[in-house]
């Protein structure tokens, strides 16, 4: 009997190890990603949609866009230079990034560079005491709440200094100036160069190289944007928009930074391309880059039409907001940031698809395998998505109304995909109650179709009509946009 219950225990304890083990292995697994990918810090910069941009310095005491290199220090003396305001005005229009230009094209420096007197030391603002740059640090990080980092532009091309024209000497002048500002401030998240150089510009080449080097060895999260990268690219306007067709990956060997003949490339990006690097889509929120009494902000309906064509096309906002003369940023720029970001919230504070029934053409590992049609109306739009099995060849997925329900009434369809896993969706097209409405190319982290009318409607369906490896969809929302006329 002893041995009866032996051998009993013993079929039951193997039953269970193989239950054990065969669970885990009939769990789903994620499919393989598509190259290349995002780094850790280029994926927050995506999620990071609008971002802001200030432009100040001599240039706008002189109601210039562009310096000399040959204005008095003495000119600069924001009397009411209030870097609190600027970042509690960035905090209320959604801003979770601000750059700074630390030095434009005029050399003038915002910081008291130990290595010019062309600088805040020498102008009358605080008694020659002052420092701009680490005004807005201290305001970032007291009034930002946590949720807004820093990032400087530092110019390479510099009107001023004699060095300039000089290989050897001014890139070590310029790489002095580029540790004094990574090094002296805290954590930056950004570092903005460029190639642009006036036609009246000395001949110079600039070091990208060890400029690059130096920034990675001091600053390791941070992202270095230029034309050519390496981490965030220009999108070859400055418009603010981007290709309809928008791909986060380009092969970076076809760019050289200050060529004004890879416009378009950067524009749409590179379906074969081999480096990801996303678009930024810099803009002003006035005619100018710095601030004149003259202008005026632009009207909402630009501002959005600005938004649904570089947020809404697969890329990060720049927005410029130039602090005035007194050192802060105008009432009527304030006024129009909250238009916007009201705007914003309005649209898209309310997603019709979360009352709805989604249906799928297939999805891997079956119901309850983690990859259903329900994660695309949850709150994470980059790990959790909806994907579809292997082996089928058209794939689709239906937002529908409940019988019962009234119809949805909306103008804005999104589409976001898991760009964690890569930029896979080509070509796509958007059926509202059988008919097509949308002919669309990529998607990428966000894509905004906003429709020629309000449609009234019992079901939207998206199909993925060529993509590279198995089509991902992490969100999908349905918004009514009251402020769009077309």
């Amino acid at each position: 009997m002893a041995k009866f219950w032996y051998l009993v225990c013993m079929i039951t304890f193997l039953e269970l190890s193989k239950l054990a083990i065969s669970r885990p292995e009939q769990v789903p697994t994620p499919p393989l990603p598509v190259l290349p990918l995002p780094t850790f810090s280029q994926l927050k910069w995506q999620q990071r949609e609008l971002i802001m941009f200030l432009h100040f310095g001599v240039n706008t005491f002189t109601d210039s866009e562009r310096g000399t290199g040959k204005e008095n220090p003495s000119i600069f003396n924001p009397v009411g230079l209030d870097t609190k305001q600027w970042v509690t005005v960035a905090a209320e229009a959604g801003i979770s990034l601000m750059i700074l230009t630390a030095k434009h094209h005029d050399g003038f420096c915002l910081w008291p560079s130990k290595y010019t007197d062309h600088s805040v030391i020498s102008s009358p603002w605080r008694n020659g005491y002052g420092d701009v740059v680490q005004e807005f640090i201290d305001a970032v990080k007291t009034h930002g709440g946590g949720g807004i980092d820093a990032g400087f532009y530092l110019s390479p091309w510099d009107r001023h200094d004699k060095r300039y024209g000089h290989d050897l000497q001014y890139n070590e002048y310029y790489l002095a100036q580029l540790q004094e500002l990574l090094t002296k401030y805290g954590s930056v998240k950004e570092i903005w160069f460029d190639g642009f150089k006036g036609n009246d510009a000395k001949n110079m080449s600039y070091y990208f190289s060890d400029w690059f080097a130096m920034v990675r060895e001091l600053q390791s999260s941070i992202n270095i944007f230029s034309d050519a990268g390496p981490d965030v690219r220009w999108v070859g306007n400055e418009k603010g928009f981007a290709g309809n067709t928008s791909w986060s990956t380009i092969n970076s060997t076809l760019l050289s930074i200050g060529n004004a003949s890879i416009g378009d490339y950067l524009n749409t990006g590179d379906p074969k391309g081999t480096n990801w690097l996303p678009a930024e889509c810099d803009v002003s929120i006035r005619e100018g880059w710095f601030w004149h009494k003259s202008q005026s902000p632009k009207k909402l309906s630009q501002l959005l039409d600005i938004y649904y064509n570089s947020v809404g096309r697969n890329c990060v906002m720049l927005l410029n907001v130039p602090p005035n003369s007194t050192g802060l940023i105008s009432e009527s720029d304030i006024h129009r940031l909250k238009e916007f970001r009201t705007a914003i919230d309005t649209i898209f504070s309310t997603n019709l698809a979360e009352k709805c029934i989604v249906k799928v053409s297939s999805q891997r590992g079956g119901k309850g395998g983690g990859f259903g049609p329900e994660n695309v109306l949850d709150n994470d739009h980059v790990w959790t998505y909806w994907s579809p099995k292997e082996n089928k060849h058209e794939h689709w997925i239906e937002i529908k109304v409940p019988n019962g329900e009234k119809g949805m009434k909306f103008n804005v369809v999104r589409i976001q995909e898991p760009i964690g896993l890569g930029q896979r969706i080509i070509k796509h097209e958007i059926y509202v109650d059988g008919k097509k409405v949308v002919q669309g190319s990529t998607v990428g982290y966000k894509r905004l179709h906003r429709l020629e009318k309000v449609h009234h409607c019992r079901a939207v369906r998206i199909i993925v009509k060529e993509s590279k490896g198995l089509p991902l969809i992490s969100s999908i929302g349905l918004h009514l946009d009251p402020y769009w006329k077309p």
